[in-house]
């Protein structure tokens, strides 16, 4: 059986339950209030992307039923979530600052790979031309700033602990 058909047989359309394409919509009770919110879970994930209101019935008192048109708004929408979470995350782990040395430009990174065991950090100092002056590993708690990467590059671009 193709992927395709195997994808489409362990799809399930259920008023509350919708699991298709690699997502789940399950519309559950707002423990706050009275109301109901529902969760978009992609497949492989032990929590929601993405946790919201969701419209009550006719009847006021249960949910409005899952439909094609709702679940592909929910699944954009978590894929927007998981989008701006990479970039976040992203922008946490990599930071670039521009500084003049000698009266060129210098780009001095930092560069964060976290591990619950070990995180390390790299900062590293290139020339306007693309080539490497330095890279130097620091700690994973390295403050990165115009005046500590000007005064990095002032001292010559020493490791740690030697400025």
């Amino acid at each position: 059986m193709s992927e395709e058909l195997q994808q489409e047989a362990a799809s399930v359309f259920e008023d509350r339950l919708w699991h298709h394409n690699g997502w789940e919509a399950r519309v559950i009770k707002n423990e706050d209030d009275d109301g109901w919110a529902v969760a978009m879970t992609q497949d492989g994930q032990a929590e929601p992307s993405l946790v919201g209101p969701w419209t009550m019935g006719r009847d006021k008192k249960n949910p409005k039923p899952l439909d094609v048109s709702a679940f592909n708004t929910l699944v954009k929408t978590a894929h927007e979530v998981m989008r701006r979470h990479e970039q976040h995350l992203a922008a946490q782990l990599h930071k670039d600052i521009q500084i003049l040395v000698n009266g060129s430009r210098v780009t001095i990174s930092l560069d964060i790979e976290p591990d619950e065991d070990n995180p390390s950090a790299t900062l590293t100092a290139t020339a306007e031309d693309g080539s490497e002056l330095a890279k130097v590993r620091v700690r994973p708690d390295h403050s990165l700033s115009r005046a500590s990467a000007q005064r990095w590059a002032e001292a010559g671009y020493p490791p740690p602990g030697e400025e």
